[in-house]
Protein backbone atom coordinates (compact mmCIF):
# COMPACT_ATOMS: atom_id res chain seq x y z
CA UNK A 1 0.00 0.00 0.00
CA UNK A 2 1.41 3.42 -1.37
CA UNK A 3 2.26 5.46 2.22
CA UNK A 4 0.15 8.08 2.63
CA UNK A 5 2.86 10.46 4.37
CA UNK A 6 4.64 10.08 1.06
CA UNK A 7 1.41 10.92 -0.88
CA UNK A 8 1.00 14.11 1.63
CA UNK A 9 4.35 15.24 0.46
CA UNK A 10 3.81 14.52 -3.62
CA UNK A 11 0.91 17.05 -2.70
CA UNK A 12 3.00 19.79 -1.01
CA UNK A 13 0.47 19.33 1.70
CA UNK A 14 3.30 18.19 4.15
CA UNK A 15 6.86 19.82 3.98
CA UNK A 16 9.76 17.08 1.98
CA UNK A 17 12.58 15.76 4.13
CA UNK A 18 14.70 17.57 2.07
CA UNK A 19 14.24 19.26 -1.15
CA UNK A 20 17.29 20.19 -3.57
CA UNK A 21 16.36 22.86 -5.01
CA UNK A 22 18.01 24.50 -8.85
CA UNK A 23 19.08 21.51 -9.95
CA UNK A 24 19.21 20.42 -14.02
CA UNK A 25 17.57 17.39 -13.89
CA UNK A 26 18.99 14.78 -15.94
CA UNK A 27 15.26 12.73 -16.94
CA UNK A 28 16.70 9.48 -18.81
CA UNK A 29 12.50 9.08 -19.22
CA UNK A 30 12.05 12.17 -21.44
CA UNK A 31 15.09 12.65 -22.68
CA UNK A 32 15.44 16.12 -21.42
CA UNK A 33 17.28 18.15 -18.88
CA UNK A 34 14.55 19.59 -16.94
CA UNK A 35 15.25 22.40 -14.94
CA UNK A 36 13.26 21.20 -11.38
CA UNK A 37 13.22 20.74 -7.42
CA UNK A 38 13.54 17.06 -6.18
CA UNK A 39 11.35 16.93 -2.89
CA UNK A 40 12.72 13.47 -0.63
CA UNK A 41 10.28 11.76 2.02
CA UNK A 42 12.21 9.09 3.41
CA UNK A 43 14.42 6.57 1.24
CA UNK A 44 12.07 7.54 -1.78
CA UNK A 45 11.43 10.72 -4.35
CA UNK A 46 8.00 12.24 -3.37
CA UNK A 47 7.91 15.19 -6.16
CA UNK A 48 9.74 16.51 -9.28
CA UNK A 49 8.94 20.12 -10.22
CA UNK A 50 8.50 23.39 -8.18
CA UNK A 51 6.70 24.49 -5.07
CA UNK A 52 8.12 22.17 -2.69
CA UNK A 53 9.10 23.36 0.64
CA UNK A 54 11.55 20.92 3.23
CA UNK A 55 13.03 20.38 6.53
CA UNK A 56 16.09 20.92 4.89
CA UNK A 57 16.90 22.69 1.39
CA UNK A 58 19.69 22.18 -0.67
CA UNK A 59 20.95 24.92 -3.18
CA UNK A 60 22.29 22.68 -5.94
CA UNK A 61 23.10 26.40 -8.29
CA UNK A 62 22.26 24.93 -11.07
CA UNK A 63 24.00 21.48 -11.06
CA UNK A 64 23.15 18.67 -12.86
CA UNK A 65 21.32 16.11 -10.89
CA UNK A 66 21.03 12.25 -12.54
CA UNK A 67 20.18 8.70 -11.04
CA UNK A 68 22.37 6.69 -8.68
CA UNK A 69 24.56 4.69 -11.07
CA UNK A 70 23.87 0.78 -11.39
CA UNK A 71 26.26 -1.88 -11.63
CA UNK A 72 25.13 -4.52 -13.75
CA UNK A 73 27.63 -7.52 -12.72
CA UNK A 74 30.17 -7.53 -10.24
CA UNK A 75 32.19 -9.79 -8.16
CA UNK A 76 32.38 -7.53 -4.84
CA UNK A 77 35.52 -10.11 -4.10
CA UNK A 78 37.71 -9.09 -6.57
CA UNK A 79 38.26 -6.11 -4.97
CA UNK A 80 40.22 -8.10 -2.19
CA UNK A 81 38.17 -6.39 0.20
CA UNK A 82 34.55 -6.63 2.64
CA UNK A 83 32.03 -5.14 1.00
CA UNK A 84 32.16 -1.97 3.77
CA UNK A 85 35.34 -0.91 1.86
CA UNK A 86 33.94 -1.92 -1.44
CA UNK A 87 31.08 0.28 -0.89
CA UNK A 88 33.96 3.01 0.78
CA UNK A 89 35.55 2.83 -2.64
CA UNK A 90 32.36 3.32 -5.28
CA UNK A 91 29.67 5.33 -3.63
CA UNK A 92 31.60 8.52 -4.08
CA UNK A 93 31.47 8.09 -7.50
CA UNK A 94 28.60 7.73 -7.44
CA UNK A 95 27.22 4.28 -7.81
CA UNK A 96 24.34 3.70 -5.40
CA UNK A 97 23.14 0.09 -6.31
CA UNK A 98 25.27 -3.36 -7.89
CA UNK A 99 23.60 -6.75 -8.89
CA UNK A 100 26.70 -8.89 -7.18
CA UNK A 101 27.17 -12.31 -7.63
CA UNK A 102 29.05 -13.98 -5.20
CA UNK A 103 30.02 -16.99 -6.19
CA UNK A 104 34.10 -16.29 -6.11
CA UNK A 105 33.06 -17.29 -1.79
CA UNK A 106 30.65 -19.51 -2.76
CA UNK A 107 33.12 -22.30 -4.80
CA UNK A 108 34.87 -21.47 -1.06
CA UNK A 109 32.03 -21.61 1.26
CA UNK A 110 29.23 -22.41 -0.31
CA UNK A 111 26.02 -21.53 0.88
CA UNK A 112 27.82 -19.85 4.22
CA UNK A 113 29.76 -17.92 2.19
CA UNK A 114 26.83 -16.07 0.45
CA UNK A 115 24.86 -15.89 3.76
CA UNK A 116 27.97 -13.83 4.55
CA UNK A 117 28.22 -11.80 1.87
CA UNK A 118 24.54 -10.70 2.81
CA UNK A 119 25.04 -10.25 6.20
CA UNK A 120 28.70 -7.98 5.51
CA UNK A 121 26.28 -6.00 2.75
CA UNK A 122 23.74 -4.81 5.28
CA UNK A 123 22.86 -1.34 5.90
CA UNK A 124 25.81 0.11 3.90
CA UNK A 125 25.12 3.34 1.61
CA UNK A 126 25.18 1.03 -1.41
CA UNK A 127 22.38 -1.53 -2.13
CA UNK A 128 23.88 -4.68 -2.93
CA UNK A 129 21.67 -7.18 -4.39
CA UNK A 130 23.13 -10.52 -3.99
CA UNK A 131 22.38 -13.06 -7.38
CA UNK A 132 22.64 -17.10 -6.86
CA UNK A 133 25.35 -18.17 -7.95
CA UNK A 134 24.93 -21.19 -10.32
CA UNK A 135 28.06 -22.44 -10.95
CA UNK A 136 29.51 -23.67 -7.90
CA UNK A 137 31.46 -25.59 -8.91
CA UNK A 138 31.89 -24.29 -12.74
CA UNK A 139 32.41 -27.74 -14.03
CA UNK A 140 33.31 -30.90 -12.98
CA UNK A 141 36.68 -30.13 -14.06
CA UNK A 142 38.23 -28.60 -11.14
CA UNK A 143 37.98 -28.98 -7.19
CA UNK A 144 36.11 -26.47 -5.76
CA UNK A 145 35.89 -25.87 -1.52
CA UNK A 146 31.66 -26.47 -2.15
CA UNK A 147 28.70 -27.49 -4.23
CA UNK A 148 25.79 -25.64 -5.15
CA UNK A 149 22.82 -27.64 -5.62
CA UNK A 150 19.37 -26.16 -7.27
CA UNK A 151 17.26 -27.20 -4.19
CA UNK A 152 20.04 -24.48 -2.14
CA UNK A 153 19.34 -22.00 -4.79
CA UNK A 154 16.16 -22.19 -4.28
CA UNK A 155 16.39 -22.18 0.01
CA UNK A 156 18.77 -18.72 -0.88
CA UNK A 157 15.48 -17.40 -2.95
CA UNK A 158 12.97 -18.01 -0.43
CA UNK A 159 14.64 -16.63 2.46
CA UNK A 160 15.60 -13.22 0.26
CA UNK A 161 19.25 -13.62 0.25
CA UNK A 162 19.12 -13.74 -3.25
CA UNK A 163 17.10 -11.71 -6.14
CA UNK A 164 17.83 -13.61 -9.28
CA UNK A 165 20.45 -16.01 -11.37
CA UNK A 166 23.82 -15.34 -11.58
CA UNK A 167 26.19 -15.81 -14.56
CA UNK A 168 25.04 -19.22 -16.50
CA UNK A 169 29.26 -20.33 -16.34
CA UNK A 170 27.80 -23.91 -17.58
CA UNK A 171 27.38 -22.92 -21.01
CA UNK A 172 27.39 -26.09 -22.02
CA UNK A 173 25.58 -27.49 -20.06
CA UNK A 174 22.85 -25.42 -20.50
CA UNK A 175 22.98 -25.35 -23.96
CA UNK A 176 22.81 -29.63 -23.62
CA UNK A 177 20.60 -29.60 -20.96
CA UNK A 178 21.85 -30.67 -18.22
CA UNK A 179 18.91 -31.40 -15.71
CA UNK A 180 20.83 -30.02 -12.61
CA UNK A 181 21.26 -26.73 -14.70
CA UNK A 182 18.22 -26.56 -16.13
CA UNK A 183 16.78 -27.16 -12.64
CA UNK A 184 18.50 -24.23 -11.46
CA UNK A 185 17.34 -22.33 -14.23
CA UNK A 186 13.80 -23.44 -13.29
CA UNK A 187 14.19 -22.23 -10.02
CA UNK A 188 14.51 -18.66 -10.84
CA UNK A 189 11.77 -18.79 -13.36
CA UNK A 190 10.22 -15.12 -13.21
CA UNK A 191 13.75 -13.93 -11.91
CA UNK A 192 16.64 -12.59 -14.10
CA UNK A 193 18.84 -15.06 -14.91
CA UNK A 194 22.14 -13.64 -16.16
CA UNK A 195 24.27 -15.68 -18.76
CA UNK A 196 27.89 -16.00 -19.32
CA UNK A 197 28.80 -17.46 -22.58
CA UNK A 198 31.82 -16.25 -24.40
CA UNK A 199 31.96 -16.57 -28.23
CA UNK A 200 28.99 -19.17 -28.08
CA UNK A 201 26.93 -18.67 -31.73
CA UNK A 202 24.50 -19.83 -34.03
CA UNK A 203 22.03 -22.50 -32.72
CA UNK A 204 23.89 -23.23 -29.36
CA UNK A 205 23.49 -19.20 -29.04
CA UNK A 206 19.77 -19.91 -29.59
CA UNK A 207 19.70 -23.13 -27.62
CA UNK A 208 21.26 -21.07 -24.23
CA UNK A 209 18.46 -17.87 -25.00
CA UNK A 210 15.40 -20.64 -25.12
CA UNK A 211 17.17 -22.12 -21.84
CA UNK A 212 16.34 -18.57 -20.07
CA UNK A 213 19.33 -17.09 -20.35
CA UNK A 214 19.01 -13.44 -20.84
CA UNK A 215 22.12 -11.05 -20.60
CA UNK A 216 25.68 -11.76 -21.30
CA UNK A 217 28.67 -9.72 -20.10
CA UNK A 218 31.35 -12.11 -22.19
CA UNK A 219 31.09 -10.01 -25.74
CA UNK A 220 34.35 -9.20 -27.11
CA UNK A 221 33.52 -7.90 -30.74
CA UNK A 222 30.08 -6.17 -32.18
CA UNK A 223 29.84 -9.63 -34.14
CA UNK A 224 29.60 -10.87 -30.93
CA UNK A 225 27.47 -8.65 -28.99
CA UNK A 226 25.01 -8.10 -32.47
CA UNK A 227 24.27 -11.68 -32.88
CA UNK A 228 23.53 -11.93 -28.61
CA UNK A 229 21.44 -8.76 -28.92
CA UNK A 230 19.16 -9.92 -31.77
CA UNK A 231 18.50 -13.70 -30.01
CA UNK A 232 17.18 -11.24 -26.82
CA UNK A 233 19.91 -10.88 -24.99
CA UNK A 234 20.77 -7.50 -22.89
CA UNK A 235 24.63 -6.70 -23.45
CA UNK A 236 26.14 -5.91 -20.72
CA UNK A 237 29.64 -3.79 -21.33
CA UNK A 238 32.34 -4.97 -19.24
CA UNK A 239 35.37 -2.73 -18.55
CA UNK A 240 36.72 -4.49 -15.87
CA UNK A 241 40.68 -4.73 -14.70
CA UNK A 242 41.84 -7.52 -16.96
CA UNK A 243 39.17 -7.52 -19.54
CA UNK A 244 38.53 -4.53 -21.53
CA UNK A 245 35.51 -4.43 -24.02
CA UNK A 246 34.21 -1.17 -23.73
CA UNK A 247 35.81 0.52 -26.31
CA UNK A 248 35.44 -2.53 -28.68
CA UNK A 249 31.94 -2.51 -28.45
CA UNK A 250 31.02 1.03 -28.64
CA UNK A 251 30.49 1.12 -32.10
CA UNK A 252 27.70 -1.03 -31.93
CA UNK A 253 25.73 1.32 -29.82
CA UNK A 254 23.05 3.36 -31.14
CA UNK A 255 19.82 5.04 -30.91
CA UNK A 256 18.02 2.17 -32.03
CA UNK A 257 19.30 -0.48 -29.72
CA UNK A 258 20.56 1.71 -26.93
CA UNK A 259 17.99 0.03 -24.68
CA UNK A 260 19.72 -3.07 -24.19
CA UNK A 261 22.88 -2.17 -23.08
CA UNK A 262 24.54 -1.72 -19.68
CA UNK A 263 27.77 -1.08 -17.98
CA UNK A 264 29.47 -3.60 -15.70
CA UNK A 265 32.82 -3.96 -13.80
CA UNK A 266 33.18 -7.75 -13.56
CA UNK A 267 36.06 -7.99 -11.53
CA UNK A 268 38.13 -4.40 -10.53
CA UNK A 269 41.10 -4.24 -7.96
CA UNK A 270 41.73 -1.98 -5.56
CA UNK A 271 43.90 0.40 -7.68
CA UNK A 272 41.89 0.88 -10.14
CA UNK A 273 38.26 1.51 -8.11
CA UNK A 274 40.79 4.29 -6.45
CA UNK A 275 42.23 5.72 -9.18
CA UNK A 276 39.91 5.46 -12.10
CA UNK A 277 36.24 4.52 -9.97
CA UNK A 278 33.66 2.01 -11.31
CA UNK A 279 30.88 2.54 -13.33
CA UNK A 280 31.21 6.16 -13.03
CA UNK A 281 34.58 5.91 -14.90
CA UNK A 282 32.86 3.58 -17.67
CA UNK A 283 30.21 6.30 -18.09
CA UNK A 284 32.88 8.99 -18.78
CA UNK A 285 34.87 6.80 -21.10
CA UNK A 286 31.73 5.98 -23.06
CA UNK A 287 30.54 9.93 -23.11
CA UNK A 288 34.29 10.87 -23.91
CA UNK A 289 34.15 7.85 -26.90
CA UNK A 290 31.10 10.06 -28.43
CA UNK A 291 28.16 8.48 -27.03
CA UNK A 292 25.51 11.07 -26.43
CA UNK A 293 25.34 11.69 -22.59
CA UNK A 294 21.54 11.24 -22.21
CA UNK A 295 22.02 7.60 -23.61
CA UNK A 296 25.56 6.83 -21.77
CA UNK A 297 23.53 7.46 -18.79
CA UNK A 298 20.57 5.43 -19.43
CA UNK A 299 22.87 2.75 -20.20
CA UNK A 300 24.59 3.38 -16.49
CA UNK A 301 21.15 3.29 -14.63
CA UNK A 302 17.93 2.54 -16.33
CA UNK A 303 18.56 -0.13 -18.51
CA UNK A 304 20.21 -1.95 -15.84
CA UNK A 305 17.25 -0.98 -13.41
CA UNK A 306 14.70 -2.71 -16.14
CA UNK A 307 17.13 -5.78 -16.60
CA UNK A 308 16.93 -6.82 -12.94
CA UNK A 309 13.42 -5.54 -12.21
CA UNK A 310 14.56 -2.82 -9.90
CA UNK A 311 11.41 -0.83 -10.85
CA UNK A 312 12.03 1.41 -7.53
CA UNK A 313 15.04 3.02 -8.92
CA UNK A 314 17.49 3.82 -12.29
CA UNK A 315 15.54 7.14 -12.85
CA UNK A 316 14.37 10.51 -11.05
CA UNK A 317 10.25 10.23 -10.44
CA UNK A 318 8.15 10.13 -8.06
CA UNK A 319 7.67 6.72 -6.18
CA UNK A 320 11.44 6.10 -6.76
CA UNK A 321 14.97 5.32 -4.42
CA UNK A 322 16.09 8.82 -3.77
CA UNK A 323 19.71 7.99 -5.73
CA UNK A 324 21.32 10.80 -7.14
CA UNK A 325 24.36 12.15 -8.19
CA UNK A 326 24.77 15.67 -8.44
CA UNK A 327 27.69 17.08 -10.71
CA UNK A 328 28.97 19.71 -12.66
CA UNK A 329 30.07 19.02 -16.09
CA UNK A 330 27.22 16.76 -18.13
CA UNK A 331 29.96 15.84 -20.79
CA UNK A 332 32.90 14.24 -17.55
CA UNK A 333 30.48 13.93 -14.87
CA UNK A 334 32.27 13.07 -11.97
CA UNK A 335 30.45 13.10 -8.61
CA UNK A 336 30.19 16.48 -6.06
CA UNK A 337 27.66 15.01 -4.45
CA UNK A 338 25.79 11.53 -3.81
CA UNK A 339 22.84 10.75 -2.17
CA UNK A 340 21.42 7.12 -1.63
CA UNK A 341 18.47 6.44 0.43
CA UNK A 342 17.56 10.25 0.90
CA UNK A 343 20.38 11.27 2.60
CA UNK A 344 23.76 12.84 1.17
CA UNK A 345 26.52 9.94 2.02
CA UNK A 346 29.17 11.33 0.02
CA UNK A 347 30.64 14.61 -0.77
CA UNK A 348 33.72 15.52 -3.01
CA UNK A 349 34.78 11.70 -3.16
CA UNK A 350 34.64 10.68 0.07
CA UNK A 351 32.04 9.43 2.36
CA UNK A 352 30.99 11.41 5.01
CA UNK A 353 32.70 10.69 8.27
CA UNK A 354 29.07 9.17 9.76
CA UNK A 355 28.91 6.91 6.96
CA UNK A 356 32.55 5.22 6.82
CA UNK A 357 31.96 1.58 7.23
CA UNK A 358 32.81 -0.05 10.06
CA UNK A 359 34.45 -3.48 9.43
CA UNK A 360 32.43 -6.83 9.99
CA UNK A 361 33.57 -9.57 11.71
CA UNK A 362 34.45 -12.72 9.75
CA UNK A 363 33.18 -15.96 11.28
CA UNK A 364 34.88 -19.34 11.20
CA UNK A 365 33.15 -20.54 7.88
CA UNK A 366 34.59 -18.42 5.87
CA UNK A 367 38.14 -18.44 7.14
CA UNK A 368 40.91 -20.89 7.73
CA UNK A 369 39.73 -22.35 4.00
CA UNK A 370 44.04 -22.99 2.80
CA UNK A 371 44.53 -26.90 3.33
CA UNK A 372 47.49 -28.06 0.94
CA UNK A 373 49.08 -31.86 0.82
CA UNK A 374 52.88 -30.61 1.19
CA UNK A 375 53.82 -34.14 1.22
CA UNK A 376 52.55 -34.90 -2.36
CA UNK A 377 53.55 -30.95 -4.05
CA UNK A 378 55.89 -32.14 -6.59
CA UNK A 379 56.39 -29.39 -9.25
CA UNK A 380 58.31 -31.90 -11.69
CA UNK A 381 57.17 -32.52 -15.28
CA UNK A 382 58.55 -35.96 -16.84
CA UNK A 383 59.27 -35.56 -20.82
CA UNK A 384 56.46 -37.55 -22.36
CA UNK A 385 57.38 -35.77 -25.79
CA UNK A 386 59.05 -32.94 -27.79
CA UNK A 387 56.21 -30.31 -27.82
CA UNK A 388 53.73 -29.34 -25.24
CA UNK A 389 50.78 -27.19 -24.94
CA UNK A 390 51.10 -23.93 -23.65
CA UNK A 391 48.76 -21.42 -22.48
CA UNK A 392 49.20 -18.41 -24.74
CA UNK A 393 48.25 -14.83 -22.47
CA UNK A 394 46.06 -12.21 -23.98
CA UNK A 395 47.16 -8.80 -23.01
CA UNK A 396 43.44 -7.07 -21.62
CA UNK A 397 41.61 -10.33 -22.30
CA UNK A 398 40.61 -13.14 -20.00
CA UNK A 399 40.45 -15.65 -23.01
CA UNK A 400 43.79 -17.32 -24.42
CA UNK A 401 45.37 -19.25 -27.22
CA UNK A 402 46.47 -23.21 -27.17
CA UNK A 403 50.32 -22.59 -28.46
CA UNK A 404 52.25 -26.03 -29.14
CA UNK A 405 55.54 -24.98 -28.89
CA UNK A 406 58.74 -27.31 -28.11
CA UNK A 407 59.12 -27.84 -25.25
CA UNK A 408 63.04 -26.90 -23.05
CA UNK A 409 64.54 -30.57 -21.38
CA UNK A 410 66.81 -30.58 -18.71
CA UNK A 411 67.34 -34.02 -16.81
CA UNK A 412 64.61 -35.34 -18.28
CA UNK A 413 61.88 -32.87 -17.14
CA UNK A 414 60.00 -30.42 -18.90
CA UNK A 415 61.30 -26.93 -17.58
CA UNK A 416 60.19 -23.34 -18.19
CA UNK A 417 61.93 -20.66 -20.57
CA UNK A 418 62.13 -17.89 -19.42
CA UNK A 419 64.14 -16.64 -22.63
CA UNK A 420 61.22 -17.58 -24.49
CA UNK A 421 58.72 -15.88 -21.91
CA UNK A 422 57.56 -20.00 -21.45
CA UNK A 423 56.97 -20.40 -17.84
CA UNK A 424 55.29 -23.20 -15.42
CA UNK A 425 52.09 -22.90 -14.11
CA UNK A 426 50.27 -25.01 -11.49
CA UNK A 427 47.26 -25.52 -9.54
CA UNK A 428 47.12 -26.72 -6.43
CA UNK A 429 44.02 -28.17 -4.43
CA UNK A 430 43.57 -26.21 -1.58
CA UNK A 431 40.11 -27.02 0.01
CA UNK A 432 40.22 -30.18 1.37
CA UNK A 433 44.30 -31.36 0.86
CA UNK A 434 43.03 -33.73 -1.61
CA UNK A 435 46.68 -33.13 -3.28
CA UNK A 436 45.54 -32.90 -6.84
CA UNK A 437 47.96 -30.84 -8.86
CA UNK A 438 47.92 -30.08 -12.09
CA UNK A 439 50.79 -28.66 -14.24
CA UNK A 440 51.60 -27.00 -17.48
CA UNK A 441 53.07 -24.00 -19.23
CA UNK A 442 51.73 -20.86 -19.90
CA UNK A 443 53.36 -17.64 -22.33
CA UNK A 444 52.39 -14.33 -21.89
CA UNK A 445 53.68 -13.17 -18.12
CA UNK A 446 57.12 -11.94 -19.34
CA UNK A 447 58.99 -13.31 -16.07
CA UNK A 448 62.27 -13.30 -16.18
CA UNK A 449 63.19 -15.04 -12.93
CA UNK A 450 61.13 -15.92 -9.83
CA UNK A 451 57.43 -16.57 -9.21
CA UNK A 452 54.15 -15.29 -8.46
CA UNK A 453 51.24 -16.88 -6.70
CA UNK A 454 47.64 -16.50 -5.05
CA UNK A 455 44.41 -18.40 -4.05
CA UNK A 456 42.38 -16.13 -6.42
CA UNK A 457 41.77 -18.13 -8.95
CA UNK A 458 38.44 -18.24 -10.95
CA UNK A 459 36.51 -19.89 -9.81
CA UNK A 460 37.20 -22.60 -7.69
CA UNK A 461 40.31 -20.43 -6.14
CA UNK A 462 42.42 -23.14 -5.84
CA UNK A 463 46.65 -22.33 -5.02
CA UNK A 464 47.69 -21.01 -9.05
CA UNK A 465 51.49 -20.70 -9.22
CA UNK A 466 53.41 -19.14 -11.92
CA UNK A 467 56.73 -18.91 -12.26
CA UNK A 468 60.26 -18.93 -13.64
CA UNK A 469 61.83 -22.20 -11.16
CA UNK A 470 60.23 -24.77 -8.94
CA UNK A 471 62.16 -23.11 -5.83
CA UNK A 472 60.52 -19.99 -6.42
CA UNK A 473 57.40 -21.64 -6.99
CA UNK A 474 57.64 -23.51 -4.03
CA UNK A 475 58.16 -20.62 -1.68
CA UNK A 476 55.31 -18.19 -3.24
CA UNK A 477 52.57 -21.40 -2.74
CA UNK A 478 53.90 -21.53 0.77
CA UNK A 479 54.00 -18.11 1.58
CA UNK A 480 50.06 -17.89 0.35
CA UNK A 481 49.50 -21.05 2.43
CA UNK A 482 51.36 -19.22 5.42
CA UNK A 483 48.95 -16.31 5.08
CA UNK A 484 45.60 -18.27 4.84
CA UNK A 485 45.60 -17.67 1.75
CA UNK A 486 46.46 -14.04 -0.42
CA UNK A 487 48.95 -13.34 -3.13
CA UNK A 488 52.70 -13.18 -2.57
CA UNK A 489 55.63 -12.93 -4.67
CA UNK A 490 59.33 -14.80 -4.80
CA UNK A 491 62.67 -15.09 -5.60
CA UNK A 492 64.40 -18.22 -4.56
CA UNK A 493 64.06 -19.14 -0.77
CA UNK A 494 62.99 -15.41 -0.50
CA UNK A 495 59.31 -13.69 -0.47
CA UNK A 496 59.52 -10.22 -1.24
CA UNK A 497 55.89 -8.92 -0.80
CA UNK A 498 52.75 -10.56 0.44
CA UNK A 499 49.37 -9.48 1.05
CA UNK A 500 47.34 -11.60 3.39
CA UNK A 501 43.28 -12.46 2.30
CA UNK A 502 42.36 -14.63 5.28
CA UNK A 503 38.47 -14.10 4.37
CA UNK A 504 38.24 -17.56 2.31
CA UNK A 505 41.49 -16.68 0.83
CA UNK A 506 39.74 -13.63 -1.40
CA UNK A 507 39.26 -10.81 1.05
CA UNK A 508 41.43 -8.98 3.28
CA UNK A 509 39.66 -7.83 6.36
CA UNK A 510 41.81 -4.76 6.59
CA UNK A 511 41.07 -0.93 4.92
CA UNK A 512 40.78 -0.79 0.96
CA UNK A 513 43.73 1.77 1.24
CA UNK A 514 46.26 -0.22 3.16
CA UNK A 515 45.05 -3.29 0.49
CA UNK A 516 45.97 -1.22 -2.38
CA UNK A 517 49.50 -0.64 -1.10
CA UNK A 518 50.15 -3.45 -0.44
CA UNK A 519 49.01 -4.53 -3.84
CA UNK A 520 51.09 -2.15 -5.53
CA UNK A 521 53.87 -3.58 -4.09
CA UNK A 522 53.29 -6.53 -5.14
CA UNK A 523 52.59 -5.17 -9.40
CA UNK A 524 55.93 -3.12 -8.41
CA UNK A 525 58.15 -6.40 -7.80
CA UNK A 526 56.48 -8.58 -10.27
CA UNK A 527 57.20 -5.44 -13.12
CA UNK A 528 61.07 -5.23 -12.12
CA UNK A 529 61.19 -9.47 -12.36
CA UNK A 530 59.72 -8.57 -16.11
CA UNK A 531 56.24 -8.78 -16.26
CA UNK A 532 54.76 -6.88 -19.15
CA UNK A 533 51.39 -7.27 -17.77
CA UNK A 534 49.76 -4.69 -16.30
CA UNK A 535 48.00 -6.34 -13.76
CA UNK A 536 49.73 -10.15 -13.64
CA UNK A 537 47.97 -11.20 -10.59
CA UNK A 538 44.75 -10.70 -11.85
CA UNK A 539 45.85 -12.29 -15.51
CA UNK A 540 47.03 -15.27 -13.80
CA UNK A 541 43.74 -15.57 -11.77
CA UNK A 542 41.24 -16.42 -15.00
CA UNK A 543 44.40 -18.78 -16.26
CA UNK A 544 42.59 -21.62 -14.12
CA UNK A 545 38.77 -20.14 -15.37
CA UNK A 546 37.69 -23.68 -17.55
CA UNK A 547 34.82 -21.93 -18.98
CA UNK A 548 36.56 -19.38 -20.93
CA UNK A 549 38.19 -20.52 -24.29
CA UNK A 550 40.66 -21.45 -25.28
CA UNK A 551 43.35 -23.63 -23.07
CA UNK A 552 42.99 -23.31 -19.19
CA UNK A 553 44.76 -25.50 -16.37
CA UNK A 554 42.79 -26.78 -12.90
CA UNK A 555 43.83 -28.85 -10.65
CA UNK A 556 42.55 -31.64 -12.38
CA UNK A 557 44.73 -31.02 -15.55
CA UNK A 558 44.66 -28.88 -18.73
CA UNK A 559 40.99 -27.81 -20.62
CA UNK A 560 40.43 -27.67 -24.03
CA UNK A 561 37.03 -25.11 -23.07
CA UNK A 562 35.84 -25.51 -26.27
CA UNK A 563 36.00 -29.15 -26.75
CA UNK A 564 34.86 -29.10 -22.95
CA UNK A 565 37.57 -32.02 -22.25
CA UNK A 566 40.71 -32.68 -20.44
CA UNK A 567 43.76 -32.55 -22.64
CA UNK A 568 47.49 -34.08 -22.15
CA UNK A 569 50.14 -31.63 -21.98
CA UNK A 570 52.60 -33.38 -24.62
CA UNK A 571 51.69 -33.52 -28.12
CA UNK A 572 52.61 -36.12 -30.39
CA UNK A 573 54.65 -34.86 -33.30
Amino acid sequence: MPNIELLAVARGDKPADCVLRNGRVVNILSGDIEEADIAFYGEQIAGVGAGYAGKEEVDLQGAYVAPGLIDAHVHIESSLCLPAQFAAAVVPGGVTTVAADPHEIANVAGAAGVRFMAEASRNLPLQVVLMAPSAVPATHMETSGATLSAVELADLLKDGTVHGLAELMNFPGTVQGDPEVLAKIAAFSGRPRDGHAPALSGKHLNAYAAAGAGSDHECATVAEAAEKLARGFYVLIREATNAHNLRALLPLVNERNSRRFCFCTDDRMPGDLLDQGSVDYILREAISFGVDPMTAFRMATLNSAEWFGLHDRGAIAPGRRADLIVFDDLRAPSARQVYAGGRLRAEHGRLLKDESPALAAVPPAVSSSVNVAWDSFNLHIPVDGSHVRVIGSLENQVLTEELILEARIEDGQAVADPARDILKIAVVERHTASGALGLGFIQGFGLRHGAIAGTVAHDHHNLVVIGADDESMTTAAQAVARMGGGLAIADGQETLAELALPVAGLMSDRPLVQVRNRYDSLLDAAHEFGSTIRDPFMAMSFMALEVIPKLKLTDQGLVDVEAFSLVNLFVEE
